[in-house]
């Protein structure tokens, strides 16, 4: 953005993607024609009639979309526009969840499939990976079971030696998204003749193999999200991916890569609904005035368009810290379920605030929003719970507020690089020895902006928290309390962020100040909350009470925000 323009959102008829490689561009520019060509009607009524979207997939043939955005470089057999760009890829996967998360989800578990591919050292399975992308396959990963879920500690997919060489795989796989139509579906087993982590495997299957059955689609969805059964299938040293404890750190480290996509999904589906709501409700008379004059729905679609601005600066800015990784800077693996967790959630807020003005509207069946409040429930839950999540973000707590260290400054990372790092991220442990560098200088930056000044405050009171009244050891075996004391810290991270791709972009302070306005109030209901659980002590008690505060007001900021939100009522509206 130009500095002190307000943050704009995703408008498919004003969008230039300048920050993107001219192949890029042009592929997601074809990729949005293709939705508008289609029209409003046809993409809702897909939707409510489950028609699964051959057309679309298709398409993705036609253009190479998925081979020329995920084909590492190392695999592209030296095609100058195939790379693995978490830039680019974040683009596309706003652009889907933009348009409806089933065209999303047929990418997503593509990414998925492809990583333990792309991390293997099998070179068999990578060229055969890289000529199906070519050639407009989808990719599935094998992952989750019925009766375990993700737990990979509990897999019944079990591989028996075979004489000759190689094995047999028998089990079933549960939840696995393209399992009808995947090139490749990575699976992931244990043989039956090793004990623990050396038993693991990841190996690859085919889809329309006669011993792999297809049982069902397991939800009522345009997606196809397939239950499925191995039946003595041969896998020959060819198929397989990984063994042992690499293998469980594949697992992992896939998630890594593919769940970040969320956040985007979810900015997407919100950017998308807002437009919808605000042209509606803008427009709408009751009782003799619009709909938006009311200060209850000007609050609303402020406080929306708040959480929507917090929710890409800080996934921009994570992808910088995503790609400039390495196995000495493994800082993205706190902002990434951050992505995941947070702003997903936040995707759901900004959904309700949006359904609350526009009521009634929101449940027709010819809006986009009818598919936009399901689709929007289902982010926070995918690749790990909100919960699951939160657990993990608490393990970098010690080490982010208190030891800090230098680092060299990350950049914006538009660069056309190949993010190979990502499929060589090594053994998944380690988490509470990552370092940070200080979060307190992105505070001190916008210290003159009134309502970040006062989260920080808020901010700093955590650290007097953890440092004069920290968890006891009955606590820390309350996940209940833990989870609370996740949420407050997870504010503080993605406040960082936030200030940090402000600065880089020059996003004006009056957004600024209603962003942290919305997330001062947020940090005094965690507050409210922890003072609230059964087991917190007095001093904790006292501690939460102490830092509750009321946002600092300021009816000028509000009021050329809320210029800014009604001017985007009839800006985009797809085609019918």
């Amino acid at each position: 953005m130009a500095e002190n323009e307000y943050p704009a959102l995703f408008n498919p008829v004003t969008a230039d993607l300048g920050h993107l490689d001219a192949v890029a561009r042009g592929k997601l520019r074809a990729l949005v024609d293709w939705f508008e060509s289609r029209g409003k009607q046809r993409l809702i009524a897909d939707h409510l009639d489950r028609e699964w979207y051959t057309d679309f997939l298709d398409f993705i043939k036609r253009e190479k979309l998925f081979a020329t955005f995920n084909t590492p470089a190392a695999d592209a057999k030296g095609d100058p526009d195939k790379r693995w760009d978490a830039t680019r890829n974040a683009a596309l996967s706003e652009i889907l969840g933009f348009y409806g998360l089933s065209y999303w989800y047929a990418w997503q578990v593509t990414v998925l499939g492809l990583g333990p591919i792309w991390m293997s050292g099998n070179a068999e399975a990578r060229a055969r990976a890289a000529a199906l992308l070519d050639s407009g396959a989808v990719f599935a990963f094998g992952l989750s079971e019925k009766e375990h879920g993700a737990d990979v500690y509990s897999t019944d997919m079990v591989l028996t030696p075979r004489p000759e060489g190689g094995f047999t795989a028998t089990g079933d796989k549960y939840y696995i998204g393209n399992g009808n139509v995947a090139g490749m579906v990575s699976v992931f087993g244990r043989r039956a003749d090793v004990e623990g982590p050396d038993g693991y495997v990841f190996f690859a299957v085919e889809s329309q193999h006669p011993n792999f059955e297809l049982i069902k689609n397991v939800v009522d969805s345009q997606m196809f999200v397939s239950a499925f059964r191995l039946n003595d299938y041969p896998v020959s040293d060819a198929d397989v991916l990984h063994t042992g404890a690499e293998a469980f750190s594949a697992a992992l480290n896939t998630v890594n890569v593919g769940k970040f996509n969320l956040c985007t999904a979810s900015i997407g589906i919100a950017e998308h609904s807002f437009h919808e709501a605000i042209t509606h409700a803008h427009n709408r008379i009751l009782y003799g005035n619009r709909v938006t004059e009311f200060p209850h729905v000007r609050q609303s679609f402020v406080d929306a368009y708040a959480r929507l601005v917090a929710m890409k600066l800080f996934s921009d800015r994570a992808v910088d810290y995503f790609r400039s990784a390495t196995a000495e800077d493994r800082r993205y693996l706190l902002f990434n379920p951050i992505t995941k967790m947070k702003v997903t959630s936040e995707g759901e807020r900004v959904i309700d605030l949006l359904w609350d003005v526009i009521a009634a509207k929101g449940f027709e069946k010819d809006t986009y929003f009818n598919t936009a409040t399901g689709h929007i429930r289902a982010l926070p839950k995918l690749e790990g719970t909100v919960h699951v999540n939160l657990a993990l973000v608490l393990k970098f707590m010690p080490s982010y507020l208190f030891n800090p260290r230098e680092f060299e400054p990350v950049p914006t990372r538009h660069d056309a690089a190949d993010d190979a790092f990502l499929f060589e991220q090594g053994p998944a442990r380690g988490l509470g020895k990552i370092t940070f560098h200080d979060w307190e200088r992105a505070y001190t930056a916008f210290a003159h902006v009134p309502n970040v000044a006062l989260f920080h405050e808020q901010a700093t009171g955590l650290k007097r928290l953890l440092a004069t009244a920290a968890p006891d050891a009955e606590q820390q075996r309350d996940l209940d309390f833990l989870l609370n004391l996740g949420h407050l810290f997870t504010l503080v991270v993605y406040g960082q962020l936030v200030l940090e791709q402000a600065e880089l972009t020059g996003c004006p302070a009056d957004v600024l100040d209603q962003v942290f306005d919305v997330l001062v109030r947020d940090f005094s209901e965690y507050a409210v909350g922890l003072h609230g659980k059964a087991t917190a002590t007095g001093a904790q008690q006292a501690w939460a009470l102490e830092h509750i505060r009321r946002p600092v007001p300021d009816a000028g900021r509000f009021g050329r925000l809320w210029e800014h939100v009604a001017a985007l009522s009839g800006s985009y509206e797809m085609r019918a």
